[in-house]
């Protein structure tokens, strides 16, 4: 059965959703991302708990998420399928309902070579459409891979990612539609920096009639820097940074430079809200999490819609 989760319900209303990401500790200590959580207390409908961003280890993400869910924030569990054969994906997910984690994010992941163990095999049993699928048999079937019966009646509500900034539309799309067909729920997007191209794709989606059929939140980030929007724009596979905002950035001094980086997300996240066929927000701040809430309050995303408690809906008290 699909989730009933507080994002899921916002969606379902046609309130504008707000999400964000926050990236797992290098190790144990857990009182940086804490710190970050509790500034997003009543400011987000969800956030997402990386997965070993760009192949570098991090804490898991359902143990980040979990602890999330014990703050009284709703988590966005992202899982890619790089790590992982079927077996560890299936229960992985499966521990994940238990925990009372509903939300879920497919993916398939970087590849190792970009990460801090470039010696790590890549498993790759599954893409992420296969993934989606496989989750929606899990929930909507009660059966894993093999056929075999689950117990119980774990609830998911299931998302996906569309990258709008890519060489060919038409492959893309085709993709974002084998992802919907598969049982996506939502979708993210990439982080949009130039509006344009971000709405010829989004027409493209709306005319093969992919927005009736799954809610599209658009991805925006912070630039910090410069240097870190060039890196971007030079090394991150499907990031599209217009010259214009390099200038704009640049022709500020360094420590003014991550300002006029939030000046830019928050004009982005402006024409985003102004744009048919978009139903929320995915707001990235790599590296500077605790500028989120900034953000959103600056942004006018508050107040939000009335949200559920995420903890008061445990394992055995899922929602039909």
């Amino acid at each position: 059965m699909k989730a009933e989760t507080n994002l899921q319900k916002i969606i379902k209303q046609g309130q504008f959703a707000v999400t964000c990401e926050l990236t797992p500790p290098r190790g144990t200590d857990m009182d940086l991302i804490r710190k970050n959580a509790e500034k997003l207390l009543g400011k987000v409908d969800a956030v997402n708990v990386d997965d070993n961003p760009t192949a570098d280890v991090r804490a898991s993400s359902w143990a980040v998420c979990k602890a999330l869910l014990d703050m009284g924030i709703e988590p966005i569990l992202e899982m890619t399928t790089r790590d992982r054969n079927r077996i560890a994906l299936q229960a992985d997910i499966l521990g994940a309902s238990v925990l009372g984690i509903q939300n879920v994010l497919c993916l398939t992941g970087d590849h190792p070579s970009r990460g801090d163990h470039t010696q790590a095999k890549r498993v790759f049993d599954l893409d992420s459409i296969q993934w989606i699928n496989l989750i929606r048999q899990i929930r909507d079937e009660g059966r894993l891979s093999n056929g075999k019966k689950i117990s119980g009646n774990p609830a998911f509500f299931i998302g996906g990612v569309a990258n709008p900034f890519v060489g060919s539309v038409d492959l893309h799309i085709a993709r974002l539609r084998k992802k919907i067909e598969a049982g996506a729920d939502f979708i993210q997007t990439q982080p949009v920096l130039d509006i344009k191209p971000f709405k010829v794709w989004l027409n493209q989606v709306m005319e093969h009639g992919l927005v009736e059929r799954c809610p599209i939140i658009a991805g925006v980030i912070l630039l910090k820097s410069l240097d870190f929007a060039q890196y971007l724009r030079n090394k991150v596979p499907g990031i599209m940074i217009p010259d214009s905002t390099l200038e704009r950035l640049g022709i500020v001094p360094e420590n003014k430079q991550q300002e006029e980086g939030m000046k830019i997300c928050i004009e982005q996240i402006g024409e985003i809200k102004k744009t048919d066929g978009v139903k929320g927000v995915h707001i990235m701040a790599i590296g500077c999490e605790e500028r989120i809430s900034d953000i959103i309050e600056e942004a006018g995303l508050l107040p939000r819609p009335n949200m559920v408690n995420p903890g008061s809906i445990g394992p055995s008290q899922q929602i039909s």
